[in-house]
């Protein structure tokens, strides 16, 4: 009997069985067409769990059909490294595949750098933390860096009907309310979804898996796509337009469904999201009090996180609401991307001359040009009269504007 765990034995061997992230591997894409082209760069693959990021590192090498090893930037000691090194010599060249690579110590990075450099080693690395603020900017310049997306229920739902179909499980059948439980239960995590597959097939006395099976091994209530097509993705978007809304009935609700299904991490994300998005410059000490909310949740934990999350949903649903930020910035990356840019004016450059220094003038405002010519007179931030706060930045705005003219 094989002792792996079915998420082992379910690992893609090649990119066209990894389940999601057609952003990468999609026909034409960057990835597709590294292994297309048979080439191979040092590169950083990072998102949350069970995604799929080690089964897209071993499924790359896998087609290009060089030698690699696995290594674990903390378990893995030192002399673990210097031997991998050894055999990349060997092999005039090696693919090293690192799991949690946001923890490589000092010494180790230190022994890997020159041969990063050199070429002997290709990097590919492995986290779920966002390497832009967790891995040294040393490994960091030597890696192109991906992100790999969320799985969506139907890779989750693709993925679980590969193994039930597989000769791992035999004559294993699901009930389609069990198989949307799974997916539920999974939250996106497909090694989750896998291992609760397993478990379920194993408690089966006839490999038949019922909706009744999957909530005796996960008591805790799911929400999942039923014939209503209720979903524990639609409750978190039903959270955020809620409170957008600002409909705090609606709001405390869905924060209940949330909290019963224990997604703290949805939670939080919406929360900031909503303090930044929806509220906005109408009232921006949102921001860092729902900071503060989130570290009084993570000192409590659950179930009297849920008082704090009750008093800043409250106070998101009735606050003041603006995107005007967010849609002044949008406006100003549209016009990047379309190529609507010019040189930085002269005299604000680094090496300026005749930059006039606001501060030696009345009101710390004098007029000259800060966009390029092409875009001089350009506006992105349109303000909102909704709110006291943004109300008096558009009185500022405006005097700046007038004395501009």
């Amino acid at each position: 009997m094989n002792q792996e765990p079915l998420a082992l034995q379910m690992r893609p061997k090649t990119i066209s069985e990894v389940l999601g992230q057609k952003h990468l591997i999609g026909k034409g894409k960057v990835l597709y067409n590294l292994v297309q082209n048979q080439k191979i760069f040092s590169m950083i693959l990072y998102g949350k769990p069970g995604i799929g990021k080690t089964s897209l590192a071993i499924a790359i090498v896998n087609e290009l059909g060089i030698p690699y090893r696995m290594l674990n930037a903390t378990i893995n000691t030192k002399k673990d490294f210097d031997i991998v090194i050894e055999e990349a010599k060997m092999y005039h060249g090696m693919v090293v595949l690192m799991d949690e690579i946001h923890r490589l110590n000092k010494d180790k990075q230190d022994l890997l750098l020159p041969y990063l450099e050199n070429g002997l080693i290709t990097l590919i690395g492995m986290t779920t933390s966002n390497p832009y603020h967790k891995i040294n900017p040393a490994i960091r310049s030597r890696c192109q860096i991906f992100e790999l997306k969320e799985l969506s229920e139907k890779d989750v739902q693709e993925g679980l009907k590969r193994a039930i179909k597989s000769s791992l499980l035999k004559n294993c059948k699901v009930e389609e309310e069990a198989l949307q439980k799974m997916i539920a239960i999974s939250g996106g995590d497909m090694r989750s979804a896998y291992n609760l597959l397993e478990m379920a097939y194993y408690s089966s006395s006839d490999g038949k898996i019922t909706s009744e099976i999957i909530s005796t091994i996960h008591s805790k209530p799911v929400f999942f796509h039923d014939k209503d097509g209720d979903g524990h993705y639609d409750v978190i978007s039903a959270f955020q337009k809620s409170i957008r809304g600002s409909d705090v009935n609606a709001s405390l609700y869905y924060l209940a469904r949330l909290i019963e299904a224990e997604d703290l991490d949805s939670i939080y994300r919406r929360m900031t999201v909503i303090a930044y998005e929806d509220i906005g410059l109408a009232n921006p000490n949102m921001g860092p009090r729902v900071d503060a909310c989130i570290n009084a949740c993570e000192r409590l934990g659950l179930p009297e996180a849920r008082i704090p999350l009750s008093v800043m949903v409250i106070d998101l649903a009735l606050s003041p609401k603006s995107n005007t930020a967010h849609i002044a910035l949008e406006e100003a990356l549209k016009d990047i991307e379309e190529g609507n840019t010019g040189n930085v004016p002269d005299h604000i450059k680094t090496t300026a001359f005749g930059y006039k220094y606001p501060h030696d003038y009345p009101h710390a405002f004098v007029k000259q040009q800060y966009l390029p010519d092409k875009i001089k007179n350009r506006k992105y931030y349109h303000p909102k009269t909704t709110s006291k706060y943004e109300t008096d930045l558009k009185k500022v705005y405006d005097a700046i504007e007038k004395m501009s003219q």
